[in-house]
């Protein structure tokens, strides 16, 4: 009997050596990660883990590079909530037209904005745009927009284009040079609303002009001072 009981403890020992070296090797061979590319992408949803790489191109940059033709083809998901032709009523979401440089949370036509997107206050500058159109609940948290946001920046700024240039036409922001800190894009569309637009010469002459009483200005240093975006 005892000899028979060893020999069970030993084929059971042997069978738990066994199992935990399969186990071991079929974890080594099969990992579970996630994949690189979701093989069935759900339109309008950020991938999880989305931008958290490397940085953004500043907006200016990817304006630059925009396509109006495919952000006609990207605001096809919006077409559902929102017409964007001139006089266009407002449907679920509000009509679009010359959206860019109007004050956010306001727009046209009697739409009645939530308290969370029109209590936001400034206009829909260009960095504004790409903020709301990257997540709109981030934007603007008890916004009625149920839209999740679009991740790719590139497209977000090709949309932004065509929104620009139905009915707003704004002077796109410049894009910084190789290698220097990006300025604030959008101050283009701050200029809507009778906001001169930066560089204009007449701006540069009014703000150089003293006032009663100051110190006039050496004409030499005026015609060397840069010109200033209004505030």
């Amino acid at each position: 009997m005892d000899n028979r009981s060893n020999t069970i403890a030993g084929w059971v020992l042997a069978g738990c050596v066994a199992a935990l070296g399969l186990t071991i090797a079929s974890s080594m061979a099969f990992k579970s990660e996630r994949p690189e590319k979701m093989g069935y992408p759900i339109e309008g949803v950020e991938e999880a883990g989305a931008g958290g790489g490397a940085a953004e191109e500043p907006i200016a940059v990817r304006l630059a590079a925009a396509d109006v033709a495919k952000g006609q083809a990207s605001f096809a998901k919006c077409a559902a909530c929102h017409s964007i032709n001139a006089g266009g009523a407002n449907g679920v979401g509000p009509n679009l037209h010359g959206v860019v440089g109007e004050p956010i949370g306001k727009g046209h036509g009697g739409y009645a904005f939530s308290a969370a997107l029109s209590g936001k206050g400034g206009n829909w500058t260009f960095d504004q745009l790409d903020a709301w159109l990257k997540s709109p609940r981030k934007f603007a948290d008890g916004t009625k927009m149920t839209f999740a946001g679009l991740g790719n920046a590139q497209e977000r700024a090709n949309v932004i284009a065509y929104l620009n240039s139905e009915g707003s036409n704004l002077p796109l922001p410049a894009a910084p040079a190789p290698g220097a800190a990006p300025a604030a894009a959008g101050d283009a569309a701050a200029n809507k609303e009778g906001t001169a637009v930066l560089g204009n010469t007449a701006d540069v002459q009014n703000a150089a002009t003293p006032a009663s009483g100051a110190p006039s200005i050496d004409p030499a240093a005026k015609s060397r001072a840069p010109s200033e975006a209004p505030k």
